[in-house]
């Protein structure tokens, strides 16, 4: 997922998108005087399904990258990027998780659609501060957009996935350890 964000961000054709910013921008802001250690997670195939039913929507891969941020030994986060489809080119999101598990912070990293189609900031500010659950949708507890549905859709998918996804990660980091064998 990382070289995909690295290819989208760092290397679109002209004409093909924005580039708003890159990761390590993107990190730095949501993240200052921290630091942040790149984690590579697996998950099973139960943990993907369990993200997957959480999320209400299909999970691309079981390779997990997140981002954990400290500061003076505490948690201040947990980023995840995502790269997903809005209508029919690509938008990369860096979405960060506050330890409560909640929605801490969104950055839009790069929008291939007509600029346009892509929210305006009060948008992306809504979803700040939500938990997962099954008001966490467009029409529910997030209000869309006239004339940027997909967009508002796409955004909102983005952020069921990473919640559901930190929750599985934060149940497994939860769960008793097994006696070596």
């Amino acid at each position: 997922m990382l070289s995909l964000l690295l290819t989208l961000c760092l290397v679109a054709p002209q004409g093909a998108g924005k580039v708003l910013l890159t990761p390590d921008e993107a990190l730095a802001l949501a993240f200052p005087g921290c630091t942040i250690e790149r984690r590579t997670e697996y998950l099973d195939k139960g943990e993907a399904k369990r993200v997957e039913g959480l999320a209400k929507a299909e999970l691309e891969g079981r390779v997990v990258r997140p981002y954990v941020a400290t500061k003076d030994g505490k948690l201040v986060g947990t980023a995840y990027f995502d790269a997903h489809e809005v209508r029919t080119k690509s938008e990369v999101l860096m979405l960060v998780v506050a330890p409560d598990e909640r929605l801490k912070r969104i950055e839009v990293l790069s929008f291939a659609e007509p600029q346009e189609y892509l929210p305006k900031s009060a948008f992306y500010a809504q979803l700040c501060g939500k938990k997962l659950g099954d008001e966490l949708t467009v029409g529910r507890d997030v209000r869309g957009i006239a004339g940027a549905t997909l967009s508002a859709n796409a955004a909102t998918g983005a952020v069921r996935r990473t919640l559901a996804l930190h929750r599985v990660l934060a149940e497994r980091s939860a769960a008793p350890l097994t006696a070596a064998r």
